[in-house]
Formats: structure tokens, sequence, C-alpha cells
């Protein structure tokens, strides 16, 4: 796969499109990679001339602002508007809610003014302008449901743009009963991914996933690597593993175009 660095870009006189964020999770943990992977695949086939950080991009912050050490948000996105800064970065595009809604309302404060997109968006544009295209495969007509994340959906009103490329596919799109304003939490937000669950007589990820399974899906179709997780958790406590599958949105292009 073509993924060049900013640095190597610079070097070479070259300004990217867009920068692509790769994100904690989309750097290491294993599955999100599937996820990173899937994205870049849709990035080359579309011919969009875009750049990574690479060993330069930090954590934006986010779990250190949201378990409340705001002095830590603050040098890392200090170190990161920076870096930015210094390449003149101008559109930064990322498959991370978390680091979306970070980078997009949080860093301007910070003098990090950026125009930030989640990747549902990016692919759209490039489905609207016509450098994509995009067609059911193996998904036509399969049952999906999607779940939003709480920092595209009710942090950033953005619903429609990933219900759009589903519905690009030609899938049955079933909403699940509470969806887009009223959607509920997978549990991993504010930081909670990364410590211990409270008291309590049941888990988030079971109520959630428990939401979902009430439509009868074949897919629960997410746009966020933390959800991802919870829900891939949640499908493996239910032991359904074998028939419902948890894939992003960008995972389900790329494989219905088989990229």
């Amino acid at each position: 796969m073509k993924v060049p660095t900013m640095a190597e870009m610079v070097a070479e006189g070259k300004t990217p499109e867009v920068l692509f964020w790769v994100g904690c999770a989309g750097s290491y943990d294993d599955r999100a990679k599937k996820i990173t992977k899937a994205f870049v695949k849709l990035l080359n086939k579309a011919n969009v001339d875009f750049a990574v950080l690479g060993t330069e991009e930090s954590c934006t912050g986010d779990p250190a602002k949201r378990a409340g050490n705001e002095f830590l948000f603050q040098m890392q996105a200090m170190t990161n508007i920076e870096v930015l800064n210094s390449y003149e970065v101008k559109k930064i595009v990322t498959a991370c809610p978390h680091c979306f809604n970070t980078l997009k309302n949080e860093y301007p404060d910070l003098g990090g003014n950026y125009q930030v997109l989640h990747h549902t968006e990016f692919l759209k544009t490039l489905l609207d302008e016509g450098r994509l295209t995009v067609e059911g495969g193996s998904f036509k007509g399969q049952r999906i449901t999607f779940h939003d994340p709480c920092y595209l959906g009710r942090a950033n009103d953005i619903y429609e743009a990933p219900r759009d490329l589903l519905r690009k596919l030609e899938v049955e799109l079933i909403e699940m009963k509470r969806c887009k304003s009223e959607g509920l939490c997978c549990g991993a937000g504010g930081a909670q991914m990364f410590k211990d669950s409270e008291k309590g007589d049941k888990e988030i990820f079971v109520e959630r996933t428990e939401d979902a399974m009430e439509v009868n899906p074949s897919i629960i179709a997410t746009g966020c690597p933390f959800c991802n997780t919870m829900i891939t958790d949640g499908v493996k406590n239910k032991e359904k593993e074998g028939e419902i599958k948890v894939l992003d949105i960008a995972e389900i292009i790329a494989s219905a175009e088989d990229l």
C-alpha cells in the first residue's frame, strides 16, 4: 500500500490534498489497523493525494482531557499543533470520531485551525464528486444497522453521511430503536475504555449490543474504532460471532469493491 509521510512529501516539494490522521487505535490496535488499511485502499483507489504524519503523530489528548487531565491534554495538543502548523496543514481526515471532535472543536482554542472531516464525510464527498464509485457486491440486500458514535452524532450532528454510504451499497438499512440523536453510547467514551467498569447490573456495551440485536442484523456497522471494539465484545458476550459481523463502513465499502 502507498502511504507517504508528510516529511517525505515536503522533501519532494509536494503538498498533499489531505492529511490522514490515523489516531492511536488505528495505529496500534490490531483490529483498528484493518480499518486504517481499508480506508487507505479507498484513498488510493480514488487517487487521493494524501499523507500521514507517521512517527510525528501523537495522541490528540482526547482521553487525557475526558479523564480530567487538562494539563496533559494541552501538552499533547500543543505538540501536535506545532507539527501540523510547521507543515501548513489545511485539511485533515480521520477515521476516529474522538480525534475528529478534538481536532475540529478543541484545537482552534490553542492555535490549531484546520478543516477536519470524518472519514465517512470524506468518502461521501469522493462519491459525490465521482472520484469513487461504490457497488453493493456481496453486501447487496444484507440487513445492516448503524451504531452512531457519540462524538460523530450527538456531538457534531453528523448522521446522514454514514447512512448515505450504506444506502449506496443497496443494503437493507434498519435503524435501532435508539438511534441518531437518541443513540446510546457504546460504553467507551470519556476515557471509560481504559478503566474498570463501575458497580451496576449490566455493561453499557452489552446494553447497546442488545439494541442492535433487536433488529436482527447480519452486520452492525460502526464509524469509530472504540465503538467497534465495544460492540464486538458485546457480540462475543452474546455468543453471536458466527451470525453477526461488526465492521467499519470503510471496511464494508472496501470489501464490496474487493480491494
